[in-house]
């Protein structure tokens, strides 16, 4: 059964196998990854992994992704000396639902789904429900699945739509940006659609226990409709029920995580998904005053416990490039607040540099041994029942006397006997506060360690009851105190 708050690593499948294929001196495909591998996966505590970029890549897509003069000067920064068989293209312009030949086809990642269960660790890939690739055997089969355009509107916006399977099909797109180039747009007022996106849910049910949705809430109706009622025009209603809850319900046995935005993630909870982004908190985290960040933390514990934290993923910037000094606070929010803790291949050893996702081969970087330790800490702390069957709080913090606790936050675990507290220092310079602890059990001390550092605080219940637990954080710096109660 699921943990609460379930820790999840993503790692972008083909340039991992590109990397222990050096490692190990021959080509492995999901198939043939080394048991030790599966095994250190394992020990670090994860619950779900997320190979990224599974399914059977576009060849127009790939074409695309080695002429783009914006990505060449990217992969050139990256790695440089790169040649073409480095870009085998993009992982969300998808020609089929088929697992790569570079995975190893079918039996590779069913490989990797029993060797994840047998450590008892379950498998998402990727669901992109917005679009396909525009050679995707629907553009040529089944045409009227796609958002189709007419000369007009090509004429009023021609970078929008692309001429295939003797059709013009609209280029997917997010509203708010120019169009993607490389994909085809699906219709999600066609019933019919909706219908094919929901049976390749349950191919993928037959070999995987989880979906990553890609931009999920662009389906949703009234974005779909903002974003596409002038092409579709009156020809096209939107369908009742949404997409999501029938596809959700239609296929149970998968777990659902939406990549979300636009505050729409307690709207695709409430549409069936299990855990949505939590992309407001990692923009907090990167620079809004602490009150900001303890105001988010203040939302309906049902909505928080669904949310999916990360620091970084393959959209985003490295943490330990964005965040330098003060990755010690954001890692410790990131471990020890409820919801998914979503952790990216790399992120645990320091990795600065987010590589282009059309690129099989990422660069290698040297092991950051301080940010590594640090991780390892937190996950080993964060693997305990206390931080997945507790019940947690987010506790007030007083001054000691000065302004600087105003940067300090903190929040507390309590479970069968055990008391965590753990406090982050969001501020730009040494900060120290009270935190009073409510509710003290039967007891006149205890001792807290810091799981961080190995220091040990011992407290009398008189202190407690008093002004509360005193801390002193340098900047970016925290402590996970737990205390046997």
């Amino acid at each position: 059964m699921l943990r609460r708050h379930p820790h999840l690593l993503e790692i972008p499948a083909w340039p991992w196998l590109e990397r222990l294929s050096r490692q190990y001196g021959r080509i492995i495909t999901l198939g043939s990854v080394p048991d030790a591998q599966w095994d250190g996966v394992a020990a670090q505590g994860f619950d779900l992994i997320y190979l990224m970029g599974v399914w059977q890549r576009s060849p127009l897509g790939r074409h695309l992704a080695q002429s783009d003069p914006e990505l060449r000067a990217e992969y050139e920064r990256i790695l440089p000396g790169w040649t073409t068989d480095d870009v085998p293209g993009s992982p969300y312009c998808i020609s089929a639902y088929v697992p790569d030949e570079r995975m190893g086809g079918w039996d590779g990642l069913d490989t990797a789904r029993l060797s994840l269960q047998a450590r008892g660790l379950r498998l998402m890939v990727d669901f992109v429900p917005n679009h396909t690739a525009f050679d995707h055997p629907w553009v040529e089969s089944h045409p009227d699945r796609y958002v189709l355009g007419s000369d007009d509107d090509r004429r009023l916006r021609p970078d929008d739509f692309r001429e295939a399977g003797g059709a013009l099909v609209a280029c997917g797109r997010d509203p708010y940006f120019p169009p993607w180039r490389d994909v085809a747009q699906l219709n999600y007022f066609n019933p019919e659609t909706r219908a094919a996106m929901i049976d390749v849910l349950h191919a993928i049910a037959a070999h995987a226990d989880a979906v990553r949705c890609d931009m999920a809430m662009l389906v949703l109706n009234d974005v779909f409709e903002r974003t596409w009622r002038q092409v579709l025009r009156a020809e096209w209603p939107a369908p009742v029920p949404e997409f999501w809850p029938a596809a959700t319900a239609e296929v149970p046995s998968l777990l659902y995580l939406a990549e979300s935005y636009w505050d729409l993630e307690w709207t695709l909870q409430q549409q069936g998904f299990d855990f949505t982004y939590d992309k407001r908190l990692l923009d907090r985290l990167h620079g809004a005053p602490a009150a900001e960040v303890r105001a988010h933390l203040l939302a309906d514990a049902a909505f928080t416990a669904r949310l999916a934290r990360f620091l970084e993923n393959h959209d985003e910037p490295r943490s330990a490039s964005q965040f330098g000094p003060r990755v010690p606070a954001a890692a410790t929010a990131l471990a020890t607040l409820p919801g998914m803790r979503f952790f990216f291949e790399g992120q645990i050893e320091g990795a600065h540099l987010r590589a282009p996702v059309q690129l099989s081969r990422w660069p290698d970087e040297p092991v950051d041994a301080g940010l590594r330790d640090l991780y390892t800490r937190l996950l080993a702390t964060a693997d305990q029942n206390l931080f997945h069957d507790g019940d947690w709080e987010l506790l007030p913090v007083t001054t000691a006397g000065n302004e600087t606790y105003a940067d300090l936050i903190a929040w507390g675990w309590r479970w069968r006997g055990q008391l965590a507290v753990v406090v982050v220092n969001l501020g730009p310079h040494a900060s120290d506060g009270h935190v009073p602890l409510l509710d003290l059990p039967d007891g006149e001390s205890w001792t807290f360690e810091d799981r961080l550092t190995g220091a040990a605080y011992h407290w009398d219940r008189a202190d407690l009851e008093g002004a509360g637990l005193y801390v002193r954080l340098d900047a970016g710096r925290a402590h996970v105190l737990i205390a046997a109660v």
